[in-house]
């Protein structure tokens, strides 16, 4: 048996799908094709790096096993890349969230060989700059990409596994698979699965 730990934000946890989310459609097409896996939908709304690192370790025990295979994918950034007006910065400044990630794969190494980071998601910022729910705060593509750039860059450094989506989806359409501008609606969560289920496929980790 392989568990697969999916640790990340809300777009992780599956918001705004009727379907669950890009995580639960993997966890049914693994149970569909292959039998032999456990997904773990970890995701945890408005979660950035530092939330994730204070609660990795320990959610990742919980769910271990002796002998059994285990892959840890992390999808996180772009709450880090919010930018909060009134104090003239971002969420989690990118130096930090540099040293947030490289922290998040030496713990994820103690568990796991096979580390995975999923690319963050382009935003509509007609919707987002500022969110409506928090005007406070805005999402914007600019600083989405330099997160993106910063997850793809330290993982190619520390030789872990880095799925591309910010590239893929930037020069389409995008903005039809979103339901507020920063959520991926059930057809952006099904694009998400793809991408993720044709990398895994591709690298031979299922």
């Amino acid at each position: 048996m392989t568990r697969i730990l999916v640790f990340g934000d809300s777009i992780t946890y599956g918001a705004c799908d009727k379907e669950g989310g890009w995580v639960q459609r993997l966890r049914k097409f693994l149970d569909k094709n292959y039998k032999d896996y456990l997904v773990y939908n970890l995701g945890v709304s408005g979660n950035n790096s530092k939330d994730l690192l204070e609660r990795f370790e320990f959610e990742t025990k919980q769910r271990l096993k002796e002998d059994e295979e285990t892959i840890i994918i992390f999808a996180i950034g772009i709450n880090d890349s919010q930018f909060v007006h009134s104090k003239g910065n971002h969420r989690v400044p990118i130096d930090k969230f540099k040293d947030n990630i490289q922290k998040l794969i030496k713990l994820a190494q103690k568990f796991s060989s096979k580390i995975i980071f999923v690319g963050l998601t382009p935003v509509d910022e007609a919707k987002t700059t500022p969110i409506p729910w928090n005007t406070d705060k805005s999402y914007k593509n600019e600083y989405i990409e330099q997160y993106n750039q910063t997850i793809k860059e330290t993982c190619r450094e520390e030789k872990i596994y880095f799925i591309e989506i910010f590239e893929k989806l930037k020069g389409t359409d995008y903005q039809k698979l979103l339901e507020d501008g920063l959520h991926p609606n059930s057809d952006g969560h099904q694009r998400i699965f793809e991408i993720v289920k044709e990398f895994l496929i591709k690298k031979h980790l299922t």
